[in-house]
Formats: C-alpha cells, structure tokens, sequence
C-alpha cells in the first residue's frame, strides 16, 4: 500500500500534466513485480481502497462544482451590490487614472462606465477644490489612514455637484498601490445648509434692523414723553396761572352777587354778565384740558353700570335754564323701562350736556329738542339720541364736524362756543367703547346720537329733587346755623391774599366758623399743632413746602392726624388731583370754586371732624 503512494522525497510531477497522467505515472513508480507479489487478499483491498479514493474524489469533485457555483453567484451579487449602490464607488491608481466605477459614479460623472477608464479623476473636480483633493490625496498616502474632504465635481455638460469624498489605501494582486474611493452626493444637503446660513444672515440682519428701530422708537418714545412732559407742565401752569386771578373774579362776583342788602337791578345784571363770562371762560381752560389728557392718553375712565332715564333726566334739569333763555323746548320720549348701559356717568354726562347744549344753542326761537332711546341691535347696544329742529348742517361741514377748534362758519353768529365740545364727546365716548354720529338736514335739524353697550334693563324708579346751587345754598347754611350756636374753628393755608381775602370774607357770613390763617406750610403746621382746628383748607402750591409735602407732615404728627384737610387749589390737573386725594385730602376743589361747592365740601369735613371727635370721647 504504501509503494502506491509517493513518497515526501519523490520529486513532484511536473505541473503541466492532467491528474490522469500524473496518478499513471504515480502506480507505474510501484513496478509490477510488486503487483505479481501481491496476495488475492492484498489485491482485493487494493481495489477497495481504489473505489474508495474514486468514490472520495467524485465527492470532493461535487462539493468545489458546488462552491465554484455559490462563489460565481456571491460574486455576481457583489458585483450588483458594488454596481447599483446609493454611494459611488471607484477604483484610482497611483497615476490617478480611473480603473474601475460603479454605476452610481457614471451617473455623479456623467460618463458611460467604459468611458471612465483610464480617465484622469481629477479631470472631473472643480477647479477651485483641485487643491482640496490633491492635499486630502496626499494625507492619505503618507499616512494610510482614511481621508474624507468636500469638494465639487463638474460634469461634462458643465453641471456642478457637491459631493463627500471618502478616500482608502489598497494595493492591487500585484502589489501596486491604489486608491479606493467612495463618492456621496450632498448637493441638496448644501443646499439646505446654504439657505440656513443665509437664512440665520439675515436674521440676524433683520434682528439688529429690529433692535436699530426699537432704540430709535425708543428714543422717539422718549423724546414723545418729554415733549407730552413739557406740554402737561405747560397746560397745569397755564391753567394755574389763568384759574388763580379767575378764582378772585368769579369769587368776589358771587360774594357780592349774595351781600345784604342785595345788589341793584342794574348791578344785580352787570354781575349776572362778569358771571357768565367768567364761567365760560373756566370751561374753556376745562376743555382744553380735558383734550389735552384724552390725547395723551392720561385720562382714566370709571366704567360702571348707568341707568340713562335717571342721567338723562338729570342732564334735562341742567340745561333747563339755558334753554328757558333761548326759548327752546327740551322734552324726553317716556320709557317704561330705563336702559342700563356701560360707561363712565361723569363723562357720559359731559358728553350728553354737551349735545343738549348745542341743540339749544344752534336751534331757532320756539324750536324743540328731543331726546330718545332705542335698541339698534337688541341686547346689545343703546342708541340715545338728541333731536332738535336747528338750521341743519350741508354735507360739507358735517365732513368737518369733529376737528378741534372748528365751529364751521358760527364764530361770527354771536352764539358763545370752543370748537372743542363735539371732539371731546367723541374722543369720550369712544374710550366708554361706543360711537357716535349725526344725520342733519339743511333747514330741518340734525339729530346727534351716541351707541353705548347694554348692560341690564331695570324698572324706571322716581327721581329725587334736584338739589339747590350756589347762593341759595349760602343762604339756607346762614338760616341753619343761626339755629346752631356751636363754633367750628377753620384754618386756611393759603399764600395768595386775595384767594385769602375771599375765603375770609365768605366765611365771615357763618356765625358758626372762626377762621384761622397762614400764608405757608410751616406756619399752618405750628398753627394746627397749637389750635387744633375742625377743618384745614389748603392750597397746594404754597412758598418753601408744598401742600402735598405739609399734608405728609400732617398726616404723620398724632396731634392732628385725625383733621380732616381739604385742598383749595388752582391745580386742576387729573395726576394732581389723584396725587392730593393719595396723600391723605379728606376733598379737593379746584379753583375758582362754586359757593356751594365750598360750603358743601364744608360741612362734610365737619361732620367728619364731629364723627371723629366723638368716637374718640367715647
């Protein structure tokens, strides 16, 4: 057995022969005589062992067929995979020449795949990134660590892409060095990247603009404070500057209006007329303050619920008079149900006097002003409106109706008016969320209506007596106070002597006041400190201290915490008003003020000052 087999020093058969030759040459080395020499037995092994070897040799010869079949279809299928994948593949020599690419290659180069070998690769890069691949190429070869840059790629048609270059080293069957190169398209991914840089560029460009514009309306706000700043400063002045002579005239006029004995009829009228004008004259400066804080957006309104039959009435009773004088009748439609609306009742009541003033005033002799409530949109909005049977208004001036200070051709009609009145009821209104309009006929009338929202109906309930004003009232405290022999005692702090001259010479009339003075705030403060009188008048613009000031001192000293202080100034601005009342004024008048306005102001603080004097007895 063994002679049939070569043995590990016999020379190998040449290379060259088929295994058919070679295995005869191998049995003829056994010589025959061995063959001869063998036994049956020995002989019949042997040909056992040769099917044996046949039977191992068919079956080695099935299983390389069948890995030769698996490896031809393993190395199709990497060829598909190489051939169709997402990524472009590509094989470089060391000339840089390209030996083979995928599919997706061709595509990105825009080269049949024959037509890319032993094409030069850096034919197809941008001129501009030649460099970027030269210096990526060399990193790798010095280093033989991966390589990865971005550049660009040109088409022959002139189409540039952007792509990811991921360069390896490899060395082919023979040892020659090469490159192998994968090529990922991120021309959209620039893309995107691109517009968001340019995108965050200009933001950033519209955000500086922005914060640019918001320092220059900043300095614009700033600059809009200071100048509203500057005109208040200038309105609160000039209003204080004109209330304070008015304060004396209208003051004096009404002292003598009331003396005894009485003023002639001759200088009962000349008083009536330095009144009338002088009041006129304080609704001026009123109006035009008024305007002044609705423009700057410094008048606040009290919104609350506002039964109109009551406010109506009530707004009646006051032009009444006016329009006795002008023989005008003033009636209401009856309502068995009075609206209820949302509004500020002051400033609704300034705006609805207003109307009925104008009715009046612009309306012919035996004319008729009425004034009535609907439902334009039920549920929702009250419409009140004031009818009245005038000259009318043309299209043309009803176009200028609501500009300040524009009476529309009446400054020569002897009728007294601003100009400002129409436009302070719309800016008013307005602010209470409602509207206003006006439909006119030229000969026939106009009708002026304001829209407020509804707020609840309620059942119309009886109106109570309208109250007395001005001298009358002076007369019935005289009458009461003779009745009275208990003495108040009033301290008046006041630097302006014919503002003090007035109080005095009104206060003389009350048997039951004995009036207190001091021209500055230190000297009433020793004065109340010593005295301790019921009620403190104060104005508020006083010498050294002012009033707010001395109030404090006031408020905080136990001996005369508990007095109450009325404020007596010509400052008639809202924020001065609200400042006074803040620091602890039981009231505040605004110069000139109404005889019975004082005296009612008065006798609440008396009161207050007897509540309080009795709790603390007791």
């Amino acid at each position: 057995m063994t002679s049939m087999h070569r043995r590990h020093n016999d020379p190998p058969a040449p290379a060259h022969l088929t295994l058919l030759e070679r295995a005869e040459i191998k049995l003829s080395e056994a010589g025959p005589e061995n063959v001869e020499t063998l036994s049956l037995e020995a002989t019949q092994r042997l040909v056992h062992e040769l099917h044996a070897h046949q039977v191992e040799l068919e079956m080695q010869n099935d299983e390389l067929r069948r890995t030769q079949i698996e490896l031809a279809s393993e190395r199709t299928r990497y060829f598909d995979l190489y051939d169709l994948a997402p990524v472009g593949y590509c094989t470089v020599s060391e000339a840089g020449l390209i030996l083979q690419a995928n599919l997706t290659v061709a595509q990105l180069l825009g080269l049949p795949r024959a037509a890319l070998v032993k094409q030069p690769f850096s034919r197809f890069i941008f001129k501009a990134d030649q460099d970027t691949y030269y210096l990526c190429r060399r990193a790798l070869i010095e280093s033989g660590q991966p390589e990865a840059c971005e550049l660009r790629i040109v088409k022959p048609d002139g189409v540039q892409l952007w792509v990811n270059l991921a360069a390896t080293f490899a060395r082919d069957e023979l040892g020659a060095p090469m490159l192998r190169i994968a090529l990922t398209d991120v021309t959209e991914i620039k893309r995107v990247t691109v517009a968001v840089t340019e995108s965050e560029a200009r933001y950033h460009a519209l955000n500086d603009l922005l914060q640019a514009k918001n320092v220059e309306l900043e300095t614009t706000r700033a600059a809009a404070d200071k100048a509203n700043r500057a005109k208040s400063d200038f309105l609160s002045n000039m209003s204080h500057e004109l209330r304070t002579p008015l304060s004396a005239i209208l003051g004096f006029t009404q002292l003598m209006e009331s003396s005894m004995p009485p003023p002639t009829p001759s200088q009962q009228e000349s008083l009536k007329q330095v009144l009338k004008a002088g009041w006129y004259l304080l609704e001026l400066i009123n109006e035009i303050l008024d305007l002044a804080q609705v423009e700057s957006g410094k008048l606040s309104m009290t919104m609350e619920q506002v039964a109109l039959g009551k406010l109506v009435k009530e707004c009646k009773a006051m032009v009444e008079p006016q329009a006795q004088t002008h023989s005008v009748s003033v009636s209401c439609s009856p309502h068995e149900v009075s609206y209820v609306v949302h509004a500020d009742v002051t400033r609704l009541k300034q705006a609805l006097i207003n109307l009925l003033s104008n009715a009046i005033k612009y309306n012919k002799t035996g004319g008729t002003v009425v004034v009535d409530c609907t439902e334009p949109a039920p549920g929702q909005r009250v419409r009140i409106s004031i009818t009245d049977t005038g000259v009318g208004l043309s299209p043309e001036k009803l176009a200028q109706l609501f500009q300040p200070f524009n009476r529309l051709g009446q400054e020569s009609s002897g009728v007294q008016g601003t100009g400002i009145g129409l436009v302070m009821c719309k800016r008013l209104i307005n602010l209470m969320g409602g509207s206003i309009g006006v439909e006119s006929t030229v000969g026939s009338g106009s009708c002026f209506w304001i829209e407020l929202n509804m707020a609840t109906a309620v059942k119309q309930g009886k109106q109570g007596k309208q109250g007395k004003q001005g001298t009358e009232l002076l007369a019935d405290s005289i009458t009461q106070i003779k009745n009275n022999q208990h003495t108040w005692s009033v301290l008046y702090i006041e630097d302006d002597p014919a503002n003090l001259l007035l109080v005095e010479s009104l206060l003389a009339r009350r048997i039951d006041l004995h009036l207190l003075s001091a021209s500055n705030g230190p000297g009433g403060l020793e004065i109340a400190r010593a005295s301790q009188p019921d009620v403190i008048l104060m104005d508020i613009n006083l010498p050294g201290i002012s009033g707010i000031t001395t109030m404090g001192m006031l408020v905080d000293d136990p001996l005369t915490a508990h007095i109450p202080v009325v404020a007596l100034s010509a400052n008639a601005m809202l924020e001065d008003i609200d400042t006074a009342l803040a620091s602890g004024f039981f009231n505040y008048l605004t110069k000139p003020v109404r005889v019975g306005e004082l005296m009612d102001a008065l006798d609440a603080a008396l009161k207050f000052s007897q509540t309080t004097l009795s709790r603390q007895l007791n």
